[in-house]
């Protein structure tokens, strides 16, 4: 199979030769051809299939035919890093067919984006906040929009979108194709698509599973002493940055706060927050001035730190994908990395679901020397996958932990 099979310009497939592709993905193969034709797509796909090119080529041969010098594709995404990917691989697939791209984004000053915009762009790519501005300010038009790109919607619901992509969604012509690509497909997505998209496609590429680069242990413990058992493994166990989900922003806050004054470096990052105290909790993880942070499921796809060395679930997910999207913020760029689960009696159904998803049994585990009281581990989970490792503290930990003690006992004789 060969980009030729889709009958796309001439200046298109050689723009594709000079940037290297071979032969489609699976999400090209499968998406290309019935984009090309008019249908509204859903596509479900994880991040690095080439979806960008699937929806990209399609936008590029329908707008060589048409007005030239009038906006006609949106590509509304999350962030700025993923417009600015987008623009680039537009320009680099749109080599000599005259048609302009612009990435449209916060942070960065209106002029420019203004500038470019008054001598005529045929594809914005755009992030919510920003659009609507412009939009407001009467210096883009979106009268004229044929297709409409929503890529990585599962991630604009996390971040908290959904509202301006609907103010969005208002403004442009009834009369459009619709493009919707995500990794998964939480309710708020489905309930979106199904009012915009018009007798839709399904198109879905592979299965979500837990990254190989991650190794995962589970550890029984009843919910009542959750935070006491967090307490005694970050005293025991040497991390780096450590990334915290719990389920509900109400225990994220408080857990944070709990840390904080145990003397951890420890932020909160939950929905209740603005998008700018968000961002400066996520910025802060980033730059090192947190090493802890706790986290409800709006950042379990929005953040993207290289160097987190722990994913601890305070509170286990929901979903199986869920799951793979949290302990994904670990073990990237060819690094390793460890994903604590916490889980209690009650936990058994969704603990069996994600290990059908690993092909694997999770490894159970006790902490050494923590007081479990009544709870007695080994009898939680009993079955195939019931047998459990003691975690033992690092020597460097113990050496610390006997010091402290000394300096405490000295401190009192004093």
């Amino acid at each position: 199979m060969t980009f030729k099979q889709f009958a796309l310009d001439k200046r298109i497939i050689h723009a594709i030769k000079l940037a290297g592709y071979t032969t489609p993905t699976p999400i090209q193969s499968q998406s290309i051809a019935k984009i090309l034709d008019g249908y509204d797509v859903m596509g479900l796909a994880q991040t690095g299939t080439g979806k960008t090119a699937a929806f990209t080529l399609p936008i590029l041969q329908h707008l060589l035919k048409g007005p030239k010098q009038q906006l006609r594709a949106l590509i509304i995404a999350p962030t700025r890093e993923l417009a600015e990917q987008i623009h680039l691989t537009t320009v680099e697939l749109g080599k000599g067919t005259n048609l302009r791209s612009l990435a449209i984004y916060g942070g960065v000053s209106k002029n420019s984006q203004i500038s470019k915009l008054r001598k005529g762009v045929n594809i914005a790519i755009a992030c919510p906040g920003r659009l609507l501005d412009l939009v407001g300010d009467k210096y883009i038009d979106l009268s004229n929009i044929e297709i409409l790109v929503l890529d990585e919607a599962d991630r604009m619901c996390d971040m908290g979108f959904l509202p301006d992509i609907r103010r969005i969604i208002k403004l442009l012509p009834s009369k459009r194709q619709t493009l919707c690509f995500a990794a998964t497909m939480p309710d708020d997505i489905k309930r979106l698509t199904d009012k915009i998209l018009k007798d839709p496609l399904r198109i879905q590429v592979g299965k979500m599973s837990p990254i190989k680069s991650v190794a995962h242990a589970l550890y029984p413990v009843p919910t009542a002493l959750k935070k006491s058992l967090l307490f005694a493994m970050l005293e025991q166990t040497p991390t780096g940055r450590v990334l915290i989900f719990t389920r509900t922003k109400y225990r994220a806050r408080n857990l944070a706060r709990d840390l904080a004054k145990r003397g951890y470096r420890a932020e909160a990052l939950q929905g209740n927050m603005s998008q700018n105290k968000r961002q400066r909790a996520i910025d802060g993880f980033r730059g090192k001035k947190y090493d802890i942070l706790v986290a409800t499921d709006v950042a379990s796809r929005g953040i993207d730190v290289l160097d987190i060395s722990h994913v601890i679930n305070y509170d286990i997910p929901d979903s199986t994908e869920t799951y793979t999207h949290r302990i994904g913020r670990t073990g990237r760029a060819n690094k390793t990395g460890e994903a604590f689960t916490f889980a209690s009696t009650e936990d058994t159904r969704i603990v069996r679901e994600i290990e059908q998803a690993m092909g694997s049994p999770i490894e159970r585990r006790t902490l050494q020397d923590f007081q479990y009281g009544n709870f007695v581990p080994d009898k939680q989970f009993q079955g195939k996958y019931s047998k459990l490792k003691h975690s033992k503290p690092s020597r460097r930990r113990r050496r610390r932990r006997r010091s402290r003690i000394q300096s405490k006992k000295a401190g009192t004789r004093n």
